[in-house]
């Protein structure tokens, strides 16, 4: 991938993520005063888990690292396709496939979910 991508445009890009601890959302909660939590749980789920392909050829042919690059994939394309044009986004996925791969063959690699239930404040 080096050298397709000029290091200005890698710079100016940004893709903001913010995942909040539990503790944030209460007081993000709290200090918004019409709610009070009712629940607050958080789930993991293995990266690799439930993804899946329509395609039983693409099950056999995709490592658990481009399974989940095709996920992400779906979500974030537009947004990077925008910045850095089309011509790059097979190979990128194809390199963050990779690098998922051998990140999972070394840890455990979960997404954190927080379940928030509020009742709304009289």
């Amino acid at each position: 991938m080096q050298g397709l991508v000029e290091e200005e445009k890698i710079d100016s890009f940004n893709a903001p993520y913010y995942a909040p601890c539990p503790e944030e959302v209460k007081i993000a909660v709290e200090n918004e005063g019409s709610f009070m939590i009712d629940r607050i749980e958080t789930f993991e789920i293995e990266w690799d888990a439930r993804v899946s392909s329509n395609s039983s050829e693409d099950k056999i042919l995709l490592s658990r690292g481009q399974q989940v690059a095709k996920t992400i994939r779906a979500v974030v394309e537009s947004m990077v396709e925008n910045h850095f044009g089309n011509e790059i986004m097979d190979d990128l996925f194809s390199v963050y496939g990779d690098l998922v791969d051998d990140y999972i063959y070394k840890k455990k690699a979960v997404y954190v979910n927080l379940v928030v239930s509020l009742k709304r404040k009289e």
